[in-house]
């Protein structure tokens, strides 16, 4: 069983998502509630679970907060949110799970499944410290890392080590600085939207390209960008003026 926790401050949502929980997530065995952050804090340490869902919103402390006050984290983590855009991102930077309210079914049933994946692992939570430092370097986007995941780890790469990304399927390629390259389980799709902000151009339906390693635009033979590292880059017909407008930004 997966010893839970659920934190949020209004209790009709814990009601509702541990409902939910009970009627489609056996595994989980939910421990205890509770309707603030500081009352939080004092039933994970008390009962020292193995996965939480934590409400992003709430009035005394949020569930960032929250976080940083418990220091280190050896728990999964689970996000509960209506809104807040950046707070999103960044999870999704950090590779952790968030469901937004109202709660689909099968997206809690997923989130679950993931952290049944990973119900062996017994260590510090390396996704939460990671989240923790992208909400504490908010202003300073270079020193931003991206947590790549795949089989046997989750990589931290700084976004401005990533030259570009290249789709084939369901999957993502990542060129990176030191000429490696990491193959993700996850459409460029997903990374279009978590790398928007950091000067990644979408030129093409399977590339994605760091602006700052863009050396010219080639215009023999179709369009292409030409990258630092002697790679050329098609642009699509229909994305030449978006690029236009993002080289000239």
């Amino acid at each position: 069983m997966i010893h839970t926790v659920i934190i949020d401050d209004e209790a009709h949502n814990i009601s509702n998502l541990s409902g939910l929980i009970r009627r489609h997530c056996p595994e989980i065995k939910i421990v205890a509630t509770a309707t603030s952050a500081v009352e939080g804090i004092k039933i994970i340490n008390s009962t020292k679970p193995d996965l939480v869902f934590l409400d992003i919103q709430m009035p005394d402390k949020n569930g960032f907060d929250m976080l940083k006050s418990l220091g280190s984290n050896h728990f999964e983590i689970i996000f509960v949110t209506a809104f807040d855009h950046y707070a999103i991102q960044a999870i999704k930077f950090a590779a952790i799970d968030y469901l937004l309210k109202p709660i689909d079914i099968e997206e809690l049933k997923a989130a679950v499944q993931k952290v049944s994946d990973k119900a062996n692992q017994k260590k510090q939570n390396p996704q939460l410290e990671n989240l923790l430092q992208l909400l504490e370097n908010s202003k300073a986007k270079t020193e931003h890392r991206i947590a790549l995941p795949s089989v046997r780890e989750i990589r931290f790469v700084k976004t401005d080590d990533i030259i570009r990304c290249e789709s084939s399927n369901s999957y993502t390629s990542f060129y990176l600085v030191n000429k490696e390259k990491l193959m993700i389980s996850r459409p460029i799709l997903e990374y279009e939207e978590i790398l928007s902000g950091y000067d990644f151009i979408r030129c093409h339906q399977s590339h994605l390209v760091n602006k700052k390693f863009i050396i010219s635009w080639l215009k023999s033979d179709g369009d292409y960008l030409l990258l630092e590292d002697k790679t050329q880059i098609p642009v699509s017909r229909q994305r030449k003026e978006y690029v236009k407008e993002r080289l000239n930004s």
